[in-house]
């Protein structure tokens, strides 16, 4: 299985209203110094992994347009997930299981 294959089998695990991190993404597929091709990976994703559930360490959107960061933030506020005055992803939604 390649890299890829494994992010994806590991965003598809994130329950609706948890999210994960690239960085943890990275760790759990097997080399924590790939956060950056998580993001690759997300960006090429088939249709059925919830890409929206991946967001950045600190909470925040990712967005390279205001326009995709506006989209995943709906997708998540629609599985229950809340933001705090900053616009980051409070960090109680955080998947437990990852580091």
């Amino acid at each position: 299985m390649n890299f890829f294959e494994r992010v994806y089998d590991i965003v598809r695990s994130v329950p609706a209203g948890q999210v994960i991190s690239y960085g943890q993404t990275a760790f759990l597929a097997g080399n924590s110094r790939m956060a950056r091709q998580v993001g690759w990976a997300m960006h090429a994703c088939p249709e059925d992994v919830p890409w929206h559930r991946v967001v950045r360490k600190d909470g925040s959107l990712p967005g390279l347009s205001p326009e995709s960061a506006f989209r995943q933030r709906r997708l998540l506020e629609a599985e229950g997930i809340t933001f705090d005055e900053k616009g980051r992803v409070n960090h109680r939604h955080f998947e437990e299981d990852a580091p």
